[in-house]
């Protein structure tokens, strides 16, 4: 293709990783629109082309990917961390999956990819073969970079490394490990968890493992967000536990002991007070193993790491020539500000309910087809801030349910989220759903619940400690 030509699609959508194949999915199976998907990796999927051998997924595969096609067999898990709980998908089948993706997008002929292309920002790429296309955009230019993913292997240590160090990415964990006599695990996020479970189930012992946690987080019982009939009533408990707890607390600090004893939420530690949250899911078996691990070390970040000594915020730490410091301190999703999402040319997805990005953009892809003006469409879709603070709980609730409330009324979305695969909550939301002469007034309960638990939200962000407050995203 030469740089004189242009190219015509409804949608340009920047970027294949998972929010751009979950939009560009619905757009295509839902409507006869044209779209050009842009990336600068070889291959869809985004992240996980960069993801660690043995990461998997933190949520069930039967609610992660795209509508149109099912990730994984949707079984049960019989063994393992995971066993008793929907199926998760590893980074072999989820990449696999993507390319199938792809294939079924693009054999109709309406769905165009461009690898390793690099977007320029004005409606014009550079293909891998040097040509700069420009693209006559008829609808929305999709930006689906917003929460910037980033993994450790993405870029280098966030601290200095000497030379004589000996400090990887999770990456490179399974061929770095054999001959080294203690490790050293770098972050307490989803990732740090991950290494530090990989090396528990290939027989490391306990006591040959030091964890650096420099802020110990609010976790997510995974047994309380699965699919499934078989897990309705389950998920409607700790729904309705989680509106019991905001009813009845006095406090931030009582509502966070109130979902922790309902089981809404839960820490590894009982003596250590959790001052982050990213949404990261375990089962009670992946926290027991993670309790195993006791030299946890709580002295801030990793500033500087050597042969045998780290320097950290508060303090030093030894180590001796044959540890492996393995680096899981990338940030993951982005903490930027929210933005609108449809303004005028430019479409920007983003979560819709509570750290479902995916699901998020298949919704935001669908009201984009299905209402005329932007005014209707912001106010179905504002976007839900993503977490870094416990206060952050309160804030994304609120706009959660606000959203929610306002989906109630519109009886075309609640049928496409009835039928959404990506909907985690189809199933416990489906008795009602087939029920159509009761469905609204069940609705307008639900509703009525959720503006009771917005209102005590906040008046607890109103009450917050200064403390609280400076630690908060605001609404």
């Amino acid at each position: 293709m030469s740089a004189a030509q242009a190219l015509y699609a409804d949608y340009l959508v920047v970027g294949s990783g998972a929010v751009g194949m979950a939009f560009s999915d619905t757009i295509a199976t839902e409507s006869d629109s044209s779209v050009v998907i842009v990336d600068r990796f070889e291959s869809p999927g985004g992240h996980w082309n960069s993801a660690y051998p043995f990461v998997r997924l933190h949520q069930p595969a039967a609610y992660y990917g795209v509508n149109s096609r099912d990730l994984g067999t949707g079984r049960i898990e019989d063994n393992g961390a995971n066993a008793g709980l929907y199926e998760l998908a590893g980074v072999d089948e989820i990449r696999s999956y993507y390319g199938a993706v792809l294939r079924d997008l693009t054999d109709g002929g309406r769905v165009r990819h461009f690898p390793l292309s690099e977007y320029h920002g004005d409606r014009t790429f550079t293909t891998a073969a040097g040509d700069r296309v420009a693209v006559d955009v008829g609808r929305r230019v999709v930006d689906t970079t917003h929460s910037k993913v980033i993994v450790p292997s993405m870029r280098p240590p966030n601290f200095l490394v000497e030379p004589e160090a000996d400090c990887v990415p999770p990456n490179a964990l399974p061929r770095s490990a054999p001959g080294h006599d203690r490790f050293v695990v770098i972050g307490g996020g989803k990732t740090g968890m991950d290494s530090c479970l990989w090396l528990l189930r290939n027989g490391i012992s306990p006591n040959r493992l030091t964890w650096i946690v420099p802020r110990a987080s609010w976790l997510l019982d995974r047994a309380n967000v699965q699919p499934g009939p078989e897990f309705a009533d389950r998920v409607k408990a700790a729904f309705g536990a989680r509106l019991d707890a905001i009813a009845t607390a006095d406090t931030i600090d009582d509502l966070f002991a109130r979902l922790e004893h309902s089981g809404s939420l839960l820490r590894l530690h009982a003596d250590v007070e959790p001052t982050m949250y990213r949404c990261a899911t375990v089962t009670q078996a992946e926290a027991e193993q993670l309790r195993r691990i006791t030299d946890v070390v709580r002295m801030g970040h990793v500033r500087q790491i050597g042969a045998q000594r780290a320097t950290l915020d508060g303090g030093a730490l030894s180590a001796d020539a044959s540890t492996l410091w393995i680096d899981c301190t990338a940030e993951g999703l982005g903490l930027g500000p929210t933005s609108t999402t449809f303004t005028g040319p430019t479409l920007t997805p983003q979560c819709v309910r509570a750290c479902q990005q995916i699901f998020s953009a298949a919704f935001i892809a669908h009201v984009e087809l299905s209402y005329d003006d932007d005014a209707t469409k912001n106010a179905l879709c504002e976007p839900v801030h993503l977490p870094g603070v416990p206060l952050d709980w309160l804030t994304m609730s609120v706009i959660e349910h606000r959203n929610q409330i306002n989906w109630f009324a519109e009886p075309e979305l609640m049928e496409w989220l009835h039928s959404s695969r990506l909907n985690a909550i189809r199933a416990m939301m489906a008795p009602v759903m087939e029920r159509p002469r009761v469905r609204q007034r069940v609705f307008d309960a639900i509703s009525g619940q959720l503006r009771a638990a917005n209102a005590k939200l906040a008046e607890l962000l109103a009450a917050a400690s200064p403390d609280h407050a400076a630690a908060g995203s605001s609404l």
